[in-house]
């Protein structure tokens, strides 16, 4: 599509202060964000074309805080901490680190760890249709940084896709074991409470999807079309595709009413994280009517360079 059709916009933030390639200072989470925030403060960098806007927040390692609508005031996303959002997230070892009392493992996180402490932004850029992160992960459970990681976001829109290509580098001396990979970790507003998805045996052919509202903690699903929708009561909602990705996990915690509920999924795969290894791989996200949302992931599935 042409840009002047597109009327893509980027959202350049103000007062960055760059310092050897270290993004400083940023703002902490706020509860007011609007679409008008997204152009006025140094937390947020955006794009938007006539269909949807998506912003990166740079106070959480630039993993995505904001998807609507183009036109809309509402945020589909929640990004109450370093945790949420839409965001890279991979695991190793069980190495004695503690989430809160729960013991955890190896775990590098785009936006932070969960005291809320700050993954770093490396490098970025801003396109008039690409946003580019580059971004030094913390440790989820134990807050410590972990050099030996290096995530790269690359997000560029398409119509009502937001696609997004993510790489990840280790160049640790661990050797990691096999583990479930959140290929991403998606949280969105728990207003969307029906999961929709299709798990039959005829894919690509238009049959019946199947619905379901999940609970408390993880549950495990089959995805032969690779795409994963939550929807509202009128069938409204957020779709994500990840082509090499058929199982996902999934769940739905808190009241509405509290800051922290959502409604989460990851697209899973499962490798080990070896010295050398790198993992690169494709993403979609676009959001509507359920019947348009198959229909637009589908078609970016055949578009995609990951089979």
């Amino acid at each position: 599509m042409s840009e002047s059709r597109d009327r893509i916009r980027v959202a350049l933030v103000r007062c960055l202060i760059i310092a050897l390639g270290v993004i400083s200072p940023l703002q902490a989470f706020a509860d007011d964000t609007t679409p008008s925030s997204l152009t006025s403060n140094s937390e947020w960098l955006s794009l938007e074309n006539e269909f949807v806007r998506v912003a990166i927040k740079m106070s959480a390692g630039g993993a995505i805080g904001w998807f609507s609508e183009a036109e809309s005031e509402e945020n589909l996303i929640n990004h109450f901490d370093q945790g949420r959002l839409i965001q890279q997230s991979f695991y190793g070892i069980v190495d004695g680190s503690r989430w809160a009392e729960k013991p955890w493992r190896w775990n590098p996180v785009q936006g932070g760890d969960y005291r809320g402490k700050k993954s770093t932004v490396t490098d970025f850029h801003a396109k008039p249709n690409e946003l580019y992160v580059k971004t030094l992960p913390m440790h989820w459970a134990a807050g410590d940084s972990i050099p030996e990681v290096t995530f790269e976001q690359w997000i560029t829109l398409d119509g009502p896709l937001v696609r997004i290509r993510y790489r990840m580098e280790y160049t640790g001396d661990v050797e990691h074991p096999v583990h479930d990979q959140e290929i991403p970790a998606v949280f969105l507003d728990r207003r969307f409470s029906e999961l929709v998805y299709y798990s039959g045996e005829k894919p690509f052919t238009d049959d019946a999807l199947t619905r379901r509202k999940p609970g408390y903690p993880n549950e495990r699903y089959n995805c032969p079309e690779h795409w994963i929708a939550y929807v509202d009561e009128n069938d409204y909602g957020v779709g994500v595709s990840v082509p090499v990705a058929e199982v996902f996990t999934c769940y739905r915690f808190g009241d509405r009413n509290q800051r922290g509920a959502c409604s989460y999924f990851a697209p899973l795969t499962q490798f080990a994280i070896v010295p050398g290894t790198v993992f690169e791989y494709e993403c979609a996200l676009t959001c509507g009517m359920l019947s348009s949302i198959r229909k637009t992931l589908i078609e970016f599935q055949s578009s995609s360079t990951d089979e």
